[in-house]
């Protein structure tokens, strides 16, 4: 039954080429089956196509090529990565640092910043905190993180901040106790100002006082020696 099937519509197909029969119009019913195996076809390729890019990306990654977007799942540990300062400096800052913080959120951001420069008394312009943030803003979020935050005094260690830069002037005053404000804030400021002047004075008076006790006790010897020679010549 299939056979004579087949063989009638080759025939009628060669008397279709030959002009010996008018083509007919298709049945609508067969051409909705066209056309349900048409949109098959290409839904199984367009998944074929989907899943060939994503072997392809996926091939990319593993080699290297790529850019993987997934977010960084990295701790980040202020204690190993910034071993310039010591366990108190970084724990100041980050008081500092959470003092500012009014969203609690972990970053201060450009309002953060502003009221921070107003109570170390160096108010900055807006154009002034944008190019603040933006001279740490290493994932250019127009906020600071801690890691950021910690790298503006970094900077200022280094000498890699402008002497006019307000990032500079925030390192600066942050030597200020900024939980003090107002005029007893400036008072504890100028009182370790000389309190550290004292100590150097200090340390060069005890250095004074250990080099004259050196050339002191030389001098005793010395006379010591020259007595005991006396004597010596005074028994020959």
């Amino acid at each position: 039954m299939a056979t004579d099937e087949l063989s009638s519509k080759l025939s009628r197909r060669l008397q279709i080429e030959d002009g010996a029969e008018e083509p007919v119009a298709v049945d609508e019913g067969d051409q909705g089956h066209e056309n349900g195996a048409g949109e098959e076809k290409a839904a199984t390729a367009n998944a074929d196509s989907e899943l060939g890019a994503k072997l392809m990306r996926r091939g990319e990654l593993n080699d290297g090529v790529g850019e993987h977007h997934q977010p960084s799942m990295k701790v980040f540990n202020p204690y190993t990565e910034f071993k310039e300062f010591s366990r108190k400096q970084i724990k100041d800052m980050e008081r500092m640092f959470k003092q500012y913080d009014a969203g609690k959120d972990g970053f201060i951001d450009l309002m953060e910043l502003k009221l921070m420069m107003e109570k170390l008394g160096a108010p900055q312009t807006h154009l002034g905190l944008k190019n603040m943030i933006k001279e740490v803003d290493e994932d250019l979020d127009n906020k600071l993180s801690f890691r950021e935050f910690l790298l503006i005094f970094r900077k200022s260690a280094a000498g890699e901040l402008a002497e006019d830069s307000g990032l500079s002037v925030l390192a600066r005053l942050s030597e200020i106790d900024v939980s003090t404000e107002g005029v007893k804030g400036a008072k504890t400021f100028f009182e370790a100002k000389v309190a550290a002047v004292n100590a150097g004075s200090q340390f060069e008076a005890e250095i004074r006082q250990e080099q004259e006790e050196k050339k002191k006790q030389a001098e005793e010897k010395k006379q010591r020696q020259a007595a005991f020679k006396n004597l010596q010549s005074a028994f020959k």
